[in-house]
């Protein structure tokens, strides 16, 4: 069984059976259930989540893309800082990019405020982050793969609406 195949099945459905796994790739359940255990226990596979799109619940919650440009660290580069930055609640994601800044943070709160006193109070703040721009998300249109905007999922991928 192609490791590609099973990871890309459960990236795009995490909440497929391995039944169901098995039938899709012509395989015995059991096969599909030690492979997924040994990405499992190998780290390949680090977890199960589910879309949520907030806009359509009564829950307030704010997103912002920060870009970061840090000093790296003598013997640790920029492991030590995205260490640190990773361990606030607020942050879901952070990336070691390359061009005009070197770190990408992803972050969570209940509001733009919120955010805004984690990134002067909390990041800033941090020893070797040289300075911080933050990019407020406003709309989500498609995440992980999903579109969240019925109105946008008759349009294909050449641009044009599959209703005219």
């Amino acid at each position: 069984m192609a490791m590609e195949q099973i990871l890309e099945l459960l990236q795009d459905e995490a909440k497929l059976t391995n039944k169901q796994l098995a039938t899709m790739l012509g395989e015995t359940e059991e096969n599909v259930a030690k492979a997924i255990a040994q990405y499992e226990r190998e780290g390949v596979i680090k977890g199960y989540h589910a879309l949520i799109n907030w806009e359509r619940t009564e829950t307030q919650k704010a997103a912002a893309l920060i870009e970061l440009r840090v000093t790296p660290q003598k013997d640790t580069g920029f492991d030590e800082i995205a260490g640190r930055i990773m361990n606030f609640p607020e942050v879901e994601s952070v990336y070691l990019m390359s061009g005009g800044y070197d770190l990408a943070v992803t972050v969570a709160g209940r509001t733009m405020q919120d955010i805004a006193m984690f990134v002067a109070k909390r990041l800033a703040t941090i020893d070797g982050v040289l300075s911080t721009a933050t990019h407020f998300m406003l709309t989500k249109y498609k995440d992980g793969g999903v579109i969240f905007r019925e109105d946008y999922e008759e349009i294909d991928e050449r641009g044009s609406n599959l209703c005219d």
